[in-house]
């Protein structure tokens, strides 16, 4: 039989199979007395809906009860050469966070090498124990791993996330990375560029303008909250290989470090797998990097740095504020939320709600080691640049007046509802014990933010706004086109003003020309 032949057979024998699947069905379902006719539309009108209350919306929704969080207990060990280690058993997923704290922050460079704590960092990972950038890169993606490398102002972290099976291959990259660099002279000639490339970029920043010069009317600009991190171009230029080296041989020291570790390990595992990989590290003299505190800033200067053709004004105004020890802080937790702290703080409802200047405007205490700035800022429109800063002034000046208890109260509950949710990951949770320890604060009081959050009374608040928030003394800074903004401001007789150009804040435009600039 033919193919044609034999796809006809069958589609004949399927349609006899199908016609006697058919008959089948019809004498069952009349022996049944199953009728075959389809069925009566039902043509009666519908039932009428059951009616549904409308939602009261006159008064606010109770949000519910506060939720509690209540973290491991933190355990402290001790490596043979005096490491601190805490740690936070985690059991629920199979992973474990690593976070290394050293004292190696931009506030320990010296003056003749600006900018070499945040450099020496970030070559930590371009090479190391003989192994290539690519080569580290390549052995912690194959273990699953997430590594970071931060540089800050008073310490460099470092941070390794790994499957709890494969802890001891991530602290063979790990140690490899923080002990053992070896500061390659080409990754030197590459990072160089890019950063100075960046300080070129950063003259097209009004952001970056107005937080550099804020930093140096604020604490001056040899003090090290007033300089920037990076550096400048004449000291990346200078810096060597050599240069790194003696400066991570004095800074990453045991003494000089702490380890927080978050997972699922326990306290005898995480001993041995880090005296493994860290018990090795020598002990030495560490330099101590005293930080003095500025002197207040007198009466009200407002700098103004011109952008010919900017689209925006950046605004930031504030003073000196207070280090994350204060015994304020959480008074000044829920003033600062009720100020500009949130989406529905004062400064944007009204900047940018009532007024449409500007798409947000917040404020914020930066609590360091010691006394950071208290900050206020916005980008607004050109043409309302000198009405945006009058708003500031008021509401800084209404900070000061009694507030309404409902206020205080949403602003405590803000605070205390949205806590827990900064504690689901490992990671998270690593980071915020490290901030405390950092600090020199104690770890237990991350089970007791919500409780005192909710102990702060009305009065607790006004009291740290009218101490902590002063607008009569303060620098305020605007970045912005000055042929369109300079009338306006003056017009607010808010201060005196002082013009400048971008030069005058970040120098000279550096001359990138190749990786070994």
């Amino acid at each position: 039989m033919s193919l044609p032949e034999t796809r006809s057979a069958k589609r004949a024998a399927n349609r006899s199979s199908m016609s006697m699947t058919a008959r089948t069905v019809f004498l069952l379902a009349a022996a049944l007395g199953v009728g075959c006719a389809p069925a009566a539309v039902d043509t009666a009108p519908p039932a009428p809906a059951a009616e549904v209350a409308a939602p009261d919306r006159s008064e606010r929704p109770d949000p519910g009860p506060v939720p509690e969080l209540r973290l491991p207990e933190v355990q402290r060990l001790t490596l043979s050469n005096g490491l601190e280690v805490y740690l936070l058993e985690k059991h629920d997923v199979p992973l474990v966070q690593v976070n290394l704290a050293v004292g190696a922050g931009s506030v320990h460079d010296p003056a003749e090498r600006l900018g070499i704590a945040s450099l020496t960092a970030g070559m930590l990972d371009e090479g190391a124990a003989g192994r290539s950038a690519l080569e580290i890169a390549d052995a912690l993606e194959y273990l699953g791993a997430r590594f970071f490398i931060a540089p800050g102002t008073h310490a460099t972290r470092i941070g390794l996330r790994v499957p709890t099976a494969r802890l001891e291959e991530g602290l063979d990259v790990f140690s490899d990375v923080v002990l053992r660099p070896d500061f390659p002279g080409q990754e030197l000639d590459r990072l160089r560029a890019e950063r100075l490339t960046s300080l070129v970029r950063r003259h097209d920043d009004p952001q970056a303008v107005a937080g550099v010069l804020f930093g140096q009317r604020v604490f001056g600009p040899d003090h090290p909250y007033g300089r920037t991190a990076v550096g400048d171009e004449a000291h990346l230029r200078a810096m060597t290989t050599d240069d790194l080296r003696r400066f991570h041989e004095t800074h990453f020291r045991p003494d000089n470090a702490s380890v927080v570790v978050v997972g699922a390990i326990s306290p005898d595992e995480v001993r041995a797998r880090l005296e493994a990989a860290l018990g090795g590290w020598e002990r030495g003299e560490v330099p101590t990097a005293p930080v003095a505190e500025p002197g207040p800033i007198e009466g009200r200067t407002i700098y103004l740095v011109d952008v010919p053709g900017a689209a925006q004004s950046v605004i930031r105004l504030g003073h000196l504020g207070v280090p994350r020890s204060t015994e304020d802080y959480y008074a000044l937790e829920v003033m600062n939320t009720i100020l500009g702290g949130s989406f529905t703080s004062r400064l944007n409802r009204n900047l940018r709600e009532d007024k449409g200047y500007t798409y947000g405007a917040r404020s914020g205490f930066d609590m360091w080691v010691n006394p950071g700035p208290f900050w206020a800022g916005a980008a607004v429109q050109t043409d309302v640049t000198g009405p945006a800063l009058t708003e500031f002034m008021n509401e800084l000046r209404r900070i000061h007046e009694p507030m309404p208890e409902e206020e205080v109260s949403l602003a405590r509950n803000f605070l205390a509802m949205r806590y827990p949710a900064g504690f689901q990951s490992v990671s998270e949770i690593a980071g915020r014990v490290g901030g405390l320890i950092e600090h020199g604060l104690p770890v237990d009081e991350l089970d007791a933010y919500t409780a005192r959050v909710l102990e702060v009374e009305r009065a607790d608040v006004e009291r740290a706004a009218r101490r902590y928030v002063d607008p009569e003394n303060m620098a305020i800074v605007v970045v912005g086109d000055r042929a369109v903004i300079e009338e306006q401001i003056r017009a607010q007789g808010i201060g005196d003003v002082e013009i400048l150009e971008v030069a005058d804040v970040l120098g000279a435009v550096p001359v990138v020309t190749g990786p070994g600039t």
